[in-house]
């Protein structure tokens, strides 16, 4: 927690202390629109991810615009999110400790909540919680479908997926087929193969359900990079994409297909130069702590004549191509390599329309990793 904001509403951007997360608000509703306008033409459920922005004003504003809930990664995340307000989550992660499902079942009290099971032990242990305190609570089997992550194969779903229906007062909800590895795959063509092969195997798991008599009612999943690919399939009925609201310099590096619709960059990191010391090297005061680097480093926008090349804790280094565009104390904006964990850094978004400050909103459920 730093000691003062980096902003207060209605200051000049320029004014705004640096490093600092910046949401261009214009772009980030035009996200939010291109999304649940789509998603509403399809057919198709959006349960936005909430792991992506963890604040709770923004989880509000997807659900004001057609989302039927949020998914998270984190019983603590979801403990937030319940606790402002958010009446439908689905923790899309498996637990296996008894604390934390009795964690869960207090969320179940007050909200609807779905949790995703890949052994028979996290169902044991959910059963028993269950039991416990007389809560119900959507149980989904979790389908290796590609991701090579979590996941149940889907010659042992069906049995898993039974399993659940006999262990009441649990609900087998549907199944959880989540592609992640597939989203950042550059090329189109790829990216749609991946996808037809997640949803060749998704169906099948339903169809071998199916011919046991265990009714399928949900396949959850896709993400931001494939989600039409899901959408289209015939097989998913409902999205988890989170990324869209913000983008990243990731996701722009994917190459785009011929219908793939085009998020805009909301999400950015309003950093000062602090030291120029040579002609073509200069200083930033964001470092590690300010961005993530899983997905490399951050892009400087619309500045093709800057590359940040190196950091430490606290500096940014910027390779300078013309130092008569750039001086000691300007303001430059970077786009985050991978939103996600750059987002879990800072405490709040300072929320930005026609260059000045319009919001801020907390961060709630920065840190959340329990």
């Amino acid at each position: 927690m730093t000691p003062w904001p980096a902003a207060k509403v209605g200051d000049a951007a320029t004014a705004i202390d640096t490093p600092a997360l910046i949401l261009d608000l214009d772009a980030f509703e035009r996200n939010i629109a291109l999304m649940a306008n789509t998603l509403k033409a399809k057919g198709i459920r959006l349960r936005a991810h909430a792991k992506s922005h963890k604040c709770p004003e923004i989880a509000k504003i997807q659900i004001a615009h057609g989302a039927v809930g949020i998914c998270c990664q984190k019983v603590s995340e979801a403990a937030v999110f319940v606790a402002a307000g958010i009446q439908d989550v689905l923790v899309t992660n498996q637990i296996i400790s008894p604390l934390k499902a009795k964690k869960l079942f207090a969320l179940a009290r007050t909200a609807t909540i779905g949790i995703l099971v890949d052994a028979p032990q996290q169902v044991e242990v959910l059963r028993a919680e269950a039991l416990l305190t007389g809560c119900a609570m959507d149980v989904y089997v979790e389908v290796n479908v590609g991701s090579n992550r979590c996941g149940v194969s889907p010659q042992d779903a069906v049995t898993l997926s039974n399993l659940v229906t006999q262990s009441a007062p649990l609900r087998f909800a549907g199944l959880h087929c989540y592609h992640g590895a597939a989203q950042h795959l550059r090329n189109p063509a790829e990216r749609k193969t991946a996808i037809e092969q997640a949803s060749k195997l998704a169906n099948e798991v339903r169809n071998a359900l199916q011919a046991q008599g265990i009714f399928c009612q949900r396949i959850s999943g896709a993400g931001t990079g494939t989600f039409l690919h899901e959408c289209d399939s015939g097989i998913f009925d409902e999205v988890q994409a989170g990324s869209y609201i913000f983008m990243d310099r990731d996701y722009g590096e994917n190459e785009a297909g011929p219908n793939d619709l085009r998020f805009e960059n909301a999400l950015f990191i309003q950093t000062s130069v602090m030291s120029f010391p040579q002609s073509n090297r200069a200083v930033v005061d964001a470092g590690l702590k300010a961005f993530s680097v899983d997905s490399g480093m951050p892009a400087v926008w619309q500045r093709p004549d800057l590359q940040l090349t190196k950091a430490s804790d606290e500096h940014g280094v910027i390779e300078v191509s013309n130092p008569e565009r750039i001086h000691l104390g300007d303001y430059l904006t970077l786009i985050p390599g991978h939103c996600d964990p750059t987002v879990n850094l800072y405490d709040e978004l300072v929320c930005i329309r026609n260059n000045r400050v319009e919001a801020i909103w907390p961060i709630s459920a920065r840190g959340a990793l329990l």
